[in-house]
């Protein structure tokens, strides 16, 4: 493999959060006093040493079942959240559709929030006002963009929300369940515009449990199960394992 293919570098990544358990004053004065106060937290590991590549042109399917890992793994490598240890290195610019909505202030429009995201993304100010139309039109808001988000259906968040993304002209798009979300028309439209970013040869992360769907888009699938990296290969030994 040519290193100067590798777009993502992910090298022995663990992620840890701390679950914290509710207890009364009396039992936390108690457990302070007999120093057992450490077994009032519990580690939980959510990934747990990954290690993988990313390169230039390939699309890269996560899959597992709920809580395996993969959710996390993409805001790692988005930067969302940061790793508790191991690294990650990216080389290009990143859109990531992580969570609908995310970054999208409630109070704004979404005139406004297509300039704060595409700030956000990288885009200067020109780029926005030059893509705004046709972040507008792909996103069939128009009725709305003057209108503040907070009255927006989830369905219109991803709309906007996708349309930003893909309109920053990233090198390397992170994509999370969002597709689920919306009416059948508007997901054949994301499809296809995810089929235009692998002919154009970006990078893509894609987590979905729609395992016909990462079939139809990935080249290669890594399976997540309980934060560790079981199989790493072609899209159909991936599926195959998950659904073995």
């Amino acid at each position: 493999m040519d290193t100067q293919d590798v777009v993502i570098r992910a090298e022995d990544i663990v992620k840890d959060f701390t679950l914290r358990n509710t207890h009364t004053l009396k039992e936390m004065l108690v457990w302070r006093l007999t120093g057992r106060g450490e077994q009032m937290t519990n580690q939980f590991r959510a990934v747990d040493h990954v290690s993988f590549n990313l390169c230039r042109g390939e699309t890269v399917g996560l899959i597992g079942f709920n809580g395996s890992g993969k959710s996390t793994m993409l805001k790692l490598l988005s930067g969302v959240m940061s790793p508790t240890s191991g690294t990650v290195h990216v080389k290009g610019r990143v859109a990531g559709l992580i969570e609908v909505g995310a970054g999208f202030h409630p109070d704004l429009t979404g005139r406004e929030n297509v300039f704060l995201n595409g700030a956000i993304l990288g885009m200067s100010q020109k780029q926005i006002e030059e893509s705004f139309d046709s972040i507008v039109a792909f996103s069939e808001i128009e009725k709305f963009i003057d209108t503040e988000v907070k009255f927006y259906s989830s369905g219109m968040f991803l709309r906007l929300a996708f349309s930003v993304a893909v309109h920053t002209d990233p090198d390397i798009f992170l994509i999370d369940e969002i597709l689920a979300v919306g009416d059948e028309p508007f997901q054949k439209k994301c499809l296809n515009k995810i089929d235009e970013l692998r002919d154009a040869g970006k990078s893509l992360v894609i987590v979905s449990h729609d395992l016909d769907m990462m079939a139809r888009f990935c080249d290669r699938g890594i399976v997540l199960a309980h934060g560790k990296k079981v199989v790493d290969g072609s899209i159909d030994e991936a599926i195959d394992r998950l659904r073995s």
